[in-house]
């Protein structure tokens, strides 16, 4: 079992049940997928680089990624429908608990002048959006084989109520969020 499961259920539920006045246990948000999505751009028209995107997507999570097409053709952005526009993929259970923790422990401590993630960035739904500039903040990638930097999206899907309730969960799992 992944190591911040075993936190969650031991240390961050009570300390939540205690902090938003819950009765049940059933009551506590808890993190039920958490989705990887890289938009290509750019890169969508040279065929090498789809495939070194989707590699460096699948070692990263631990998952191959889905491909994403676009649903109807842009003339201004120079895209046809069905063409290819990025990759994601959605993490639930294990990997998902793994992935955070190396986000949260490993990764984001290695982004340049950081000074913590946005507060602000849920939904009226309690989901969280992560967008990341550079891949090259994770260490399992070789920096020598990667042929352009290229950012993402990370949403962390919450079964939390409120923005509060979502932003105490993810403050629980360590979340380094900025301070004002």
């Amino acid at each position: 079992m992944a190591r911040l499961r075993d936190e969650y259920k031991k240390d961050m539920i009570p300390t939540l049940m205690e902090k938003f006045n819950y009765s049940n246990t059933m009551q506590v948000p808890r993190i039920t997928k958490i989705v990887v999505n890289v938009g290509m751009g750019a890169m969508a028209q040279e065929k090498e680089l789809i495939e070194k995107v989707r590699d460096e997507l699948s070692i990263i999570t631990g998952q191959r990624p889905r491909l994403t097409r676009s649903r109807i053709s842009i003339s201004n952005f120079k895209i046809r429908e069905g063409a290819p526009v990025g990759y994601k993929v959605t993490l639930r259970g294990v990997r998902m608990y793994e992935f955070l923790d190396r986000l949260i422990n490993f990764c984001i401590p290695r982004i340049r002048d950081f000074r913590g993630v946005s507060g602000t960035a849920f939904d009226q739904n309690g989901n969280y959006t992560l967008g990341l500039k550079e891949q090259t903040i994770f260490s399992e990638l070789d920096l020598n084989k990667i042929p352009r930097t290229h950012g993402m999206d990370i949403c962390i899907v919450t079964t939390a109520k409120t923005k509060e309730e979502a932003k105490g969960l993810l403050e629980a799992f360590g979340m380094p969020f900025e301070k004002k």
